[in-house]
């Protein structure tokens, strides 16, 4: 600057400490209503699109009991039943059973749930105009899935292991169908049993009914294990309570009469599992009896035999009294032997063997065994043929009582096994209740309200980080150490102007001389009377102020033109200057004719050659020339130097001497000269224009410009050794979301005052 004045308090820069401020982040989530509306009806409408999208879930659930499994085969005897063990059965062990391919084969094989139908003409759009789409319908007869073109069924399906979960097309045609496998094309008729030749193998498929108009229906035969894995994760089996013995089974799908007769299935299939696991051991039992008593039969017809030749050849034998006798002694003697072995060993744990009992017992034993020699001899000279009689006799009985306990045994086994039941008892089996339970509609409503909500929270957040706007003056002093001198709100009637397009610029005193943002020009016309050097007005010479931005679209041109306007209420003369020779509009505010227009500061500082405002060679031009570029307005005390026809070098002639010239003929002229200079982001137009100028004011728009340029800005300006005077906080609307509006709260105007 060329004179140092009087300089206003300055701000001082303090560090940024890292506190969350909580007020001023509700006006940020306030300021960004909209945003987070806009969010939550999309949050609510995706919840509400997704609602429809999605197939109602259906469930059913049965009841299952666990009993002790009682041993049927106790009914047969200790001898028997003590050869087979007890067996237990826990919930845990029971659920992995329920779940295990060996009960859903059955039924994956019953209900023919390993094929799957799909209509590839049923799309997103269908699925959200109707409330449910078909699904396959799966039955002992087999598959059915109902199209808009009529239904399709399928009641046969096998492939060879090379075409398991491979995708089949299946077509209507004229004589019958048609199934593609993507490469070859299988014809055949409806209703019949058909069987196509592969290299892989065999497929045999029958086709009932198929949709018109070649409709296409997808055709997939799956693999047991993804039939089984598939069931096993709709299907869930837990216990109810803890140790109740009470296991509940719930299925879930699309079509709630599918879901009923699949879990009846797999609680059918189960119980026959049980039971059959329950009488495994009995049906052992009798099968080995099966193969035993042949034997044994055969056995006994074999000693039988052998007796009975015997007989023939040597006639009928009476074995003697005294063989009879012999025998019975001995057996005495033995039995006599052992009970005295067994004395004698009880009482040598409690005597000696000089004990009187003990020698006793030595002697009968001793006496025992002497006689048991005698009758072994005895019973050596009876003759052969009775020796051997008696033997046959023997083999024949005991062959004859094992036959009998067996045979009788095998009867009683068979008993038992017709009576015999699991230990698995069905308390409820499923039943339709056609209520569903997915989509829950109220809670994915609410939870994709929520979620909207939070997505635009976040959004307006990250907008507001990302992109930190200008909103607190305070702060804003604080980052760029220059004070904020003025903080002007927004004009609602001027805005609700400039929302015609058809109307021109106003200024404020024609629209809204009575509003607070009039009052705000007032008091920044204050701080400028009184901040202002005074050695200028001494001198007699005008004072010159620069208002600028850091970038477009921040309000400078509205602030210079309603500023010159107040400033003219003083009876002072005032010249407005648009520096801004690309894309100035000062002459539109004033309005001035399109020949006044094209008269302006680019035609003055162009060089002789082309100078257009005296045509004439005569450099510098007087001040009486100059009165062809300086035009009147409708506001008195008030001329305006526009920015004239656009010129390719703008920065060159500011820095030419033309505009020192120039500066040095105004001053003396006017009590007040304003120039409005380009942003200093887009032009060095205003570094130029500001070694003239006695105040350079930066004019910033609230929740609009960008802290980290504003200060970057005056920064800039610093290094040019140009020193910004003030900031002028433009645009702060009022009401709740504008938290600082205390700033200009005293500014207030009266009804019908200026």
């Amino acid at each position: 600057m060329s004179i140092t004045p009087p300089k206003l308090p300055r701000a001082t820069p303090k560090v940024e400490d890292d506190e969350i401020d909580l007020l001023a982040l509700l006006g940020v989530l306030l300021r960004g209503w909209k945003i987070v509306l806009a969010f939550a009806v999309l949050g609510l409408l995706f919840g509400v699109l997704y609602s429809r999208y999605v197939n109602p879930t259906y469930r059913a659930n049965a009841l299952l009991q666990l009993d002790e499994k009682s041993l049927g085969l106790s009914a047969l005897g200790a001898n028997i039943s003590e050869l087979v063990a007890p067996e237990v059965s826990l919930a845990q062990t029971e659920r992995e059973l329920i779940k295990s391919r060996m009960v859903l084969e059955p039924v994956v094989d019953l209900l023919h749930l390993d094929i799957q139908m799909v209509d590839p003409q049923q799309h997103a759009l269908d699925r959200l105009l109707q409330a449910q789409t078909a699904t396959p319908i799966h039955r002992n007869d087999g598959v059915t899935l109902d199209t808009g073109d009529g239904p399709a069924r399928v009641s046969v399906f096998e492939v060879p292991q090379a075409y398991l979960n491979h995708t089949f097309t299946l077509r209507a045609t004229p004589s019958g169908f048609v199934l593609s496998d993507g490469i070859y094309n299988f014809p055949g008729p409806l209703g019949e049993k058909t069987t196509f030749k592969t290299t892989a193998g065999n497929i045999t498929l029958t086709v009932l009914s198929l949709p018109q108009d070649k409709h296409p229906i997808r055709l997939t035969k799956q693999s047991l294990q993804v039939s089984t894995d598939a069931l096993n994760t709709a299907l869930s089996v837990t216990e109810r309570g803890k140790q109740t013995g009470i296991i509940e089974l719930k299925l879930t799908g699309s079509d709630q009469e599918q879901v009923r007769r699949i879990l009846t299935q797999i609680v059918n299939s189960y119980v026959t599992q049980n039971q059959e696991r329950s009488s495994e051991q009995t049906t052992n039992t009798i099968e080995f009896m099966k193969s035993q008593i042949p034997k044994l039969k055969q056995k006994l017809e074999a000693a039988e035999a052998t007796f009975n030749e015997f007989r023939e050849t040597y006639g009928t034998i009476d074995v003697s009294k005294e063989a009879e006798l012999l025998l019975t002694e001995s057996y005495q003697i033995e039995s006599q032997l052992n009970e005295l072995n067994l004395k004698l060993a009880e009482l040598s744990t409690y005597y000696t063997n000089e004990h009187p009992l003990v020698i006793q017992i030595k002697d009968q034993l001793k006496v025992l065994r002497t006689r048991r020699k005698e009758v072994k001899r005895l019973i050596a000279r009876l003759p052969e043929i009775q020796r051997e009689f008696l033997q046959l006799s023997e083999d024949m009985e005991i062959n004859r009582e094992i036959y009998l306990t067996m045979l009788k045994n095998h009867e009683q086994l068979k008993i038992v096994r017709a009576g015999e039941i699991g230990y698995v008892r069905a308390i409820d089996l499923p039943i339709s209740t056609f209520k569903p339970i997915a989509p829950k509609k109220l809670q994915i409503y609410i939870l994709s309200l929520l979620l909207g909500t939070l997505l635009g929270t976040l959004l307006v957040l990250l907008r507001n980080l990302m992109r930190n706007t200008v909103k607190d003056p305070e702060h804003l002093e604080a980052k760029t150490g220059i004070p904020v001198i003025a903080t002007v709100p927004r004009s609602r009637s001027l805005q609700r102007l400039s929302n015609n397009k058809r109307a021109g610029k106003r200024l404020l005193a024609q629209v809204d001389h009575d509003g607070l943002t009039y009052e705000a020009i007032k008091s920044l016309r204050t701080f400028l009377m009184f901040g202002m050097p005074a050695v200028h007005k001494a001198a007699g010479k005008g004072k010159v102020i620069l208002i600028t931005g850091e970038s477009p679209g921040v309000g400078k041109s509205f602030v210079t033109a309603n500023l010159a306007e107040v400033f003219a209420h003083l009876d002072k003369k005032v010249l407005v200057m648009d520096g801004d020779m690309r894309l100035g509009h000062l002459h539109k505010v004033f309005t001035l004719t399109p020949a006044q227009q094209e008269q302006g500061l680019a035609e003055y500082l162009a060089p002789p050659s082309s100078f257009s405002c005296t045509h004439s060679d005569e450099p510098p031009p007087d001040s009486v020339a100059l009165t062809q570029c300086i035009h009147p307005t409708s506001f008195d005390h008030i001329d305006l130097l526009p920015r004239g026809r656009h010129p390719k070098n703008p920065t060159s002639l500011l820095a030419s001497d033309r505009f020192a010239d120039l500066m040095a003929q105004l001053t003396p002229l006017y009590d007040y000269i304003f120039i409005d200079s380009p942003p200093v982001l887009v032009a060095s137009d205003a570094m130029i224009t500001a070694q003239y100028a006695d105040k350079v004011l930066m004019v910033t728009r609230y929740s609009h410009s960008i802290e980290g340029q504003l200060a970057y800005v005056v920064k800039q300006l610093q290094k040019a050794n140009i020193e910004v005077d003030g900031i002028i906080l433009n645009d702060i609307r009022q009401g709740v979301l504008g938290r600082y509006s205390y700033h200009y709260s005293y500014a207030y105007a009266q009804e019908g005052l200026r």
